[in-house]
């Protein structure tokens, strides 16, 4: 992403250890706060120059990648590969791998069967050169690989059975390796025993959105990677309303209760909003797909007039949502709490209105001036990047009990012009721990 849409400058990382960094990112637990994953996100994709000690090496890169993948971001990772160049021997191998989950393995094959300098393994050779239609010369690899005990027995398994079909009707099926591979992920699947995703790395769930596996698989496969922000909430929703659920009981509830909260949104009574809404509420909160569903649903719900229980329930489902502050200058918030929060919303959090010791943490960090003295170090040093980081981990830590941290974290993330990052994480701290608005 460009300077023009982060905001951020292009030397971002420029006076930091690749060291400091690389270490920072792999901290990074942002499992919890759509805010944070959302800064997170674009700082792995901001176009930005590498630090000054990284030379030729791809150490951050690699590090930026190995993040996106464990939040499931495939797609992201492979545009940031494809547009750095990955044809060279140190970043193929992520390459390859991003390619086979993701279907699109035929230009990384078509390059390796080019250049075979490019990867060191054997496997990905063999089913490279059988992809490409030179069977011959995967069945010579194959079989001095095979000679040279060069494979491991699961792909050795798994690869002749690639290259000899019919050898699956007589071979016992070899139980998967205790660490997976995305090429022995893709083998398996093209013997015909495709495995389940769920006990796998996140990434490898975005394998279950290629209409190869049954509907069941395809919603837990969503939900999982638009937790993370890896997927869309338009593509969950549509999956979620895409048909009547197949049974009762777990995903089929949330698909039951999306469905009824979709049909009456798109009525417009408000008396079935009301009665829906809350049941596709509990839904959400029970996989932590909150923040989702304010984002998809936000802007109509603002629509239906709504009373009681159900008015102050859209009020949370709207401060959730990209749109709070338009939602916060139209509010008239009717308890102590919804004050705060709609103050929050508009980045005036005061401390008179704070009832317990959270929001007075919160309000104290949008009081102060200038950037804590914990994040001092780094921003006089010109790592801007790294205190962004530092930010994070300190708001991670302060969201578990730690309020000094949290004052620190929300009053930098001001200083450095992260305004919007600070009340969205601030009002996700405080609504997704309470559920809704009391």
């Amino acid at each position: 992403m460009p300077a023009s849409v982060t905001g951020l400058p292009r030397d971002l990382w420029r006076s930091s250890a690749t060291t400091s960094l690389t270490a920072a990112l792999a901290r990074q637990d942002v499992l919890a706060f759509p805010a944070m994953q959302s800064l997170l996100y674009t700082l792995l994709l901001a176009e930005a120059d590498p630090p000054a000690d990284s030379g030729s090496g791809h150490a951050f890169l690699k590090g930026r990648i190995s993040k996106l993948l464990e939040l499931g971001a495939a797609e992201a990772a492979q545009a940031l590969l494809e547009r750095t160049g990955p044809e060279t021997p140190a970043l193929f191998p992520l390459w390859f791998d991003i390619s086979l989950l993701s279907g699109t393995e035929e230009a990384a094959c078509n390059s390796l069967n080019e250049k075979p300098f490019l990867s060191p393994s054997v496997p990905a050779r063999i089913y490279c050169a059988a992809r490409g239609g030179d069977w011959a010369a995967a069945a010579v690899m194959f079989d001095s690989a095979v000679a040279l005990d060069m494979i491991d027995a699961t792909e050795r398994h798994l690869i002749a059975i690639y290259l000899d079909p019919e050898l699956a009707e007589t071979n016992v099926e070899p139980a998967p390796p205790a660490k997976m591979t995305p090429l022995v992920f893709r083998l398996f699947e093209a013997a015909g025993t495709p495995l389940p995703t769920l006990s796998l790395p996140r990434v490898y769930a975005m394998t279950d959105l290629r209409d190869t596996v049954g509907w069941k698989a395809e919603l837990e496969a969503a939900e999982r990677l638009t937790r993370t922000g890896a997927l869309s909430e338009n593509r969950l929703m549509a999956l979620y309303t895409a048909r009547r659920p197949a049974a009762s009981g777990g995903i089929w509830d949330r698909v039951e209760a999306i469905r009824r909260f979709d049909a009456a949104l798109q009525s417009g009574n408000a008396e079935a909003v009301a009665t829906s809404l809350g049941r596709a509420w509990r839904a959400m909160q029970s996989v932590h797909l909150e923040v989702p569903f304010a984002r998809f649903y936000a802007k109509d719900l603002t629509q239906v007039p709504l009373t009681g229980p159900a008015r102050g329930l859209a009020l949370s489902v709207g401060l959730l949502s990209p749109d709070y502050e338009m939602i916060a200058a139209a509010a008239d918030p009717q308890t102590p709490d919804e004050r705060f929060l709609v103050a929050l919303a508009r980045g005036e959090p005061r401390s008179t209105l704070a009832r317990d010791p959270l929001l007075r943490t919160i309000a104290r960090a949008f009081e102060a001036e200038g950037p804590p003295e914990a994040l001092q170090p780094l921003l006089e040093t010109g790592k801007l990047g790294e205190a962004i980081l530092q930010a994070m981990t300190l708001f991670s830590s302060g969201a578990s009990g730690n309020l000094g941290q949290l004052e620190s974290a929300l009053q930098g993330l001001r200083a450095m012009g992260l305004e919007d990052s600070a009340r969205r994480a601030s009002l996700q701290l405080i609504l997704l721990n309470q559920g809704e608005l009391q």
